[in-house]
Formats: C-alpha cells, sequence, structure tokens
C-alpha cells in the first residue's frame, strides 16, 4: 500500500461535490415540498409508495438505504397527516405493513409537477440529466457489492 503523506485537500475529494449537490438539491425541493406540506425524506417514502403501493417498513428501509429507526419518525408523521396507514400483519405482529390513504393517492397528483419544475430550475436538459443519473448509479452499485 503507497502511502500519500500529503494532506488531504477539500478540492481533491469526491465526496465534497456529492456533499454539497445532496444539499442544496434538497434545498431547492422544499419551496414545492412546502406546498405539500412534506418534508423531502417524506417526499422518498411517499414517492416509494406511490409506485409500490403498499409495503413493509423494511422494504421502504431498503429501498431508501434508511433504518427502522430513521424511517418509524417519518411514517408517524406522514400517518399523522392521514397519507399512510400502518398496520402489524395478522400473520407475523413483527411486519408492519404502510399503504396509502385517499389522501395520499390525492398528494401524489400534486406531487406530480415537482420532476417538471425541478428540472427548470436547474437548467439542465433531459439528456444530461440522464447522463449524470446513469454516472451516479453506477457508482451507488460499486459502492454496495
Amino acid at each position: 500500500m503507497i502511502e500519500n503523506q500529503d494532506t488531504p485537500k477539500l478540492s481533491d475529494q469526491l465526496c465534497f461535490p456529492f456533499y454539497v449537490i445532496a444539499k442544496e438539491i434538497t434545498g431547492m425541493y422544499r419551496p414545492f415540498l412546502e406546498e405539500l406540506d412534506i418534508t423531502y425524506s417524506q417526499y422518498l417514502v411517499m414517492m416509494v409508495l406511490w409506485e409500490y403501493e403498499r409495503l413493509t417498513v423494511n422494504q421502504i428501509g431498503e429501498k431508501l438505504y434508511l433504518d427502522s429507526g430513521t424511517l418509524t419518525p417519518l411514517l408517524k408523521r406522514l400517518e399523522a397527516k392521514s397519507y399512510i396507514i400502518r398496520h402489524r400483519k395478522k400473520e407475523d405482529e413483527r411486519v408492519v405493513e404502510v399503504f396509502l390513504t385517499e389522501e395520499g393517492n390525492q398528494l401524489q397528483k400534486k406531487a406530480c409537477i415537482i420532476p417538471g419544475k425541478m428540472q427548470e430550475k436547474l437548467n439542465l436538459s433531459e439528456n444530461d440529466l440522464l447522463e449524470m443519473k446513469e454516472t451516479v448509479t453506477k457508482l451507488m452499485q460499486i459502492i454496495e457489492k
């Protein structure tokens, strides 16, 4: 193993631009999500449920890379807003299922405009966005191995 004795420089790090981009893009979503009265994390949960309709807490956690300790408070807040219902499976009470309410389905209709608004705000072409997503997805797959 070759050791590098130089002090690490922020400008040389791959992690820093990802950190900044994540923080800034999340902030760009804020005004759109405030209109829906949800946070970015809640929006992620809702997107997964809009796609799959009914999932267990563990399945949502796997899809969002969140542990149940982080996910449970998010789900409780979404349930308090009447967007979801959580219930324990009769066959196995350790398993909690989550599904959308009618209000949760109505929220989906309002949220459909957000991706277009974000693309407009970022001022990137469809092709630019696809290329970036492919590159980042490839990196995620490498990290997951």
